[in-house]
């Protein structure tokens, strides 16, 4: 049972004149009729108990982007019901009008629409929806919270997807398959062709010219169908908040933009989250479908409170790729755990693979690093300083090793990633 500010109303104005005349029997008459005109406003209102429920979402949907959740009620009774209908999303979901007011007549049904933006990926999800079915003087009203489990499955938005068309034209430059010929790029034979004034000499295929009676040269391109095995850690130091977004967002971001950019460029892709346990796997043969096999294992993904434990890095990806591939690891360059855990088996895994080390730039650093006006920020000054070069001892101790890093900002760390990606496989070291 519920009441509503209408019966308070009432209630008061009636009081108003019958304390003025100060007879205490008109008082309590006066209160007993209100709750009898409440009782009988409660009996004649319709069952929610007779109300059925059904609902229709999209299966997933893009962060920051709106869809609508479709909640559809019946009148199984013979009272029409008047009531105030609430969709139990959770917060994260931005319902933007999740309490509506419905009136349905006895034997049909009505659609609720309710909007949702939502706000953090990952799975949400709606428990309930709470019916308040309204008497006819709109008095009181019968409550009933009725089970309608459902989940909404918010995808990464992958923002750094417009970058892609510009890391295509480059691949496919590379690949020789633009106008525009890169001579020399790769290292795996794609065909001949006359020799022009300017090709290496050395790139001369004399049993073609023999044949011919022409110099002909061979071209090459970047090598294909090579592996990648991109690694995103989730322990403890993925929550951290950069920029107003968490590493592990950035790490998703860099990996769907390198991941795609490579499958396009002819090469396997594997994915793995990692921290002490596998949280999420892809593997290469989803082939034409690697995209949406990626966002939808990213999406439930959330940052584990505990410390990686990279000892057992290299099994993982012996278990991915016993062949020597393109190892991408996007994890933090925070001194302590970096040092202790990944360090000691760095010069294991670049001995059999190419290792690509990514992280994410605090540009809070920098600014900090900036402001001395104070005596307090030139202590901040100093400890931005002090970090920023324990970094970079950290990533002369990581190339020492044998690894490329790239270490960026936010909004610059997927294109850097994929940069560094085009110059190895124009190097021909995947």
């Amino acid at each position: 049972m519920a009441i509503t500010g209408r019966l308070v109303i009432v209630a008061l104005l009636g009081l108003l004149p019958v304390v003025l005349i100060g007879q205490w029997l008109a008082i309590w008459l006066w209160l007993l009729l209100v709750a009898l005109l409440a009782g009988a406003d409660l009996v004649l209102a319709a069952s929610p108990r007779k109300a059925g429920l059904s609902r229709n979402i999209p299966a997933s949907v893009r962060l920051t982007e709106q869809c609508s959740s479709s909640l559809t009620i019946a009148n199984h009774g013979r009272r029409r019901i008047n009531a105030m209908v609430r969709d139990g999303w959770q917060p994260s979901a931005g319902a933007r009008n999740a309490v509506q007011r419905v009136s349905i007549p006895p034997g049909e049904r009505r659609k609720m629409q309710v909007t949702l933006v939502p706000e953090r990926r990952g799975d949400l999800h709606t428990e309930h929806v709470t019916l308040r079915s309204f008497g006819p003087l709109g008095m009181a009203a019968r409550q009933l919270t009725i089970p309608a489990p459902d989940r909404l499955r918010v995808l990464p938005p992958f923002h750094s997807k417009r970058q892609l068309p510009s890391k295509l034209r480059r691949l496919r430059e590379l690949d020789g398959r633009a106008a525009v010929q890169i001579r020399g790029a790769g290292t795996e034979f794609d065909s001949l062709r006359d020799y022009v004034r300017g090709d290496d000499v050395r790139s001369i295929d004399w049993r073609a010219t023999a044949r011919r009676q022409a110099v002909v040269v061979r071209t090459w391109r970047p090598e294909r169908d090579r592996r990648v095995v991109i690694v995103l850690d989730t322990s403890r130091s993925s929550a951290v908040r950069i920029d107003n977004e968490p590493r592990l967002d950035t790490g998703i971001e860099a990996a769907l933009l390198l991941a795609v950019l490579a499958e396009r460029g002819g090469d396997r892709v594997d994915f793995l989250a990692y921290d002490r346990r596998t949280r999420a796997r892809v593997e290469s043969r989803s082939k034409g479908v690697l995209l949406q096999q990626l966002v939808h294992a990213m999406a439930p993904l959330e940052a584990e409170l505990i410390e990686a434990d990279w000892s057992q890095l290299p099994a993982q990806i012996q278990s991915i790729s016993p062949h020597r591939s393109l190892v991408v690891l996007l994890t933090s360059l925070d001194s302590g755990s970096t040092e202790e855990g990944l360090l000691p088996v760095m010069g294991h895994l670049s001995n059999k693979h190419t290792v690509v080390v990514a992280s994410v730039l605090d540009p809070l650093l920098n600014r900090m690093r900036a402001g001395r006006t104070s005596v307090s920020d030139t202590y901040r000054a100093a400890a931005a300083e002090r970090s920023i070069l324990d970094r970079a001892a950290l990533t002369e101790q990581l190339r020492h090793q044998g690894a490329e890093v790239v270490d960026a900002e936010p909004h610059d760390l997927p294109g850097a990633l994929a940069d560094r990606y085009i110059r190895l496989k124009a190097a021909g070291r995947l």
